[in-house]
Formats: C-alpha cells, structure tokens, sequence
C-alpha cells in the first residue's frame, strides 16, 4: 500500500460489525482521513504490521468485547509501543477499559465520531475538508 499524498492521516480501522464498517470508513473518509479497514482482528493485525498508520480504531461491540479489544491492543502495543490505539464504543464500555491511548465515544452522531478521531490525530490544515 502506497502512502497517503498532501499528509493524510491514515487510520486502520477495525470493526467486525458489517453495517458499521462502511458507514464509519466513510464518514472519516469524508473528513480527510485515508482508512483501511477489516471485519476481521487477525487481518486487521497483518495490516497493521504492513505499514505505518497514525491510529488504530477497534471497535468495541458491548462489554463482552473489551477483552478481545484489549488483547488486540496489547498485541498492538507489544509490537510498537508508540502506536496509537483508540477505541470506537459507548460510555458504558469506555469506563470499563484502560488499554487504550485513547476513547472515541460514540453513540450513533457521525460528527461527534469525525470529531473524535480529529481530536486525536488532527488534519494537518492543507488536508482537512471539515
């Protein structure tokens, strides 16, 4: 995979839910982001040892994923301690984790999330569109 032209921010996104997915990949696409994405945490692990992205974002789907989450984060960790490493989830969830470099709250608001992702790795200005 080539590297983002103009200092696009890339993110590695990674979400097993199959509505989600495409819907997050294009809100942050539309918000300047270049993103790779994967349904899968064991491909989205071989993606993120294939090249450099300025975040990762793991979805969390309720409080049964956060320890399949937070092993995803370690092994993230483990191999590149500088990464950083947000979760996508709900309150409720974000309070029972603290693996994370970060938390992107959402609750179903596209903006907040765009928002969120934006506060923790800004648009240089010559890329952000929002």
């Amino acid at each position: 995979m080539e590297t983002p032209i103009n200092g696009t921010r890339s993110i590695l996104h990674i979400c097993t839910r199959e509505t989600i997915r495409p819907l997050r990949d294009q809100v942050l696409r539309l918000s300047g982001f270049h993103v790779d994405s994967s349904l899968e945490h064991a491909e989205g692990l071989s993606m993120f040892r294939s090249r450099h992205y300025d975040l990762v974002l793991i979805d969390v789907e309720g409080e049964e994923g956060i320890p399949r989450a937070e092993q995803m984060c370690s092994e993230i960790k483990t191999a590149q301690h500088q990464q950083l490493v947000a979760f996508v989830c709900n309150w409720r969830v974000a309070i029972l984790t603290d693996c994370p470099d970060e938390i992107v709250r959402t609750e179903f608001d596209p903006a907040a999330f765009a928002k969120g992702v934006k506060d923790i790795i800004p648009l240089p200005s010559n890329a952000a569109s929002n």
